[in-house]
């Protein structure tokens, strides 16, 4: 399986100007960008359990 660093944040700091509830833009943006960075870690994991599965195939012909 592909290994997929892990990121540790220790500061963040976020400034943004917005019309309307600070929070809430920032909890729909976050949200939005969280849920892409999850698809694409998931496609990374899924193509990699796939690979390994394809490499096993040839593997496990003639066992009993």
């Amino acid at each position: 399986m592909t290994d997929v660093p892990k990121v540790t944040i220790h500061h963040l700091e976020v400034r943004f100007q917005v019309d309307g509830d600070d929070g809430a833009v920032f909890t729909r943006l976050f949200n939005q960008h969280i849920q892409a960075w999850s698809r694409l870690y998931e496609d990374v994991r899924a193509r990699a359990g796939h690979t390994d599965s394809e490499r096993r195939f040839g593997d496990e012909e003639g066992r009993p």
